[in-house]
């Protein structure tokens, strides 16, 4: 990494920053209820095409259905890794691997979107 990707940003220059994370959907209904249950979050917005999870996470209808492995995933932290797992099946999502070095382990919502399921 070069010295200009690692320096702080001068007060000058516009500061970038995540502003929230959204996951693309066929089945806007299906991922919405599958994330809400998971994340214990309530729907705080909806509309015919995006529906919101709390601030800084949303779900998007999008016509095109997944074709290769994502690029970016969530790392979703559980105090209960086995319960969280077992909670994560029974809510359709299916894991993508086996679990590694009892820490962590990839799973698939409904639509196949990849995320981890971690112990904190």
């Amino acid at each position: 990494m070069s010295e200009d990707q690692t320096r702080p940003v001068p007060a000058d220059e516009s500061r970038v920053r995540i502003g929230g994370v959204v996951i693309d959907a066929n089945d806007l209904d299906l991922l919405t209820g599958f994330w809400s249950a998971l994340l214990g979050r309530p729907v705080t917005r909806r509309e015919p095409e995006w529906v919101s999870l709390g601030p800084d996470l949303a779900l998007q209808l999008v016509p095109e259905r997944r074709t290769v492995k994502n690029r970016i995933h969530l790392d979703l932290v559980a105090d209960d890794l086995e319960r969280a797992s077992a909670r994560a099946a029974r809510l359709g999502a299916s894991p993508v691997g086996p679990l590694h070095e009892d820490l962590w382990q990839v799973w698939q919502d409904p639509e196949g979107n990849e995320f981890c399921l971690c112990r904190s």
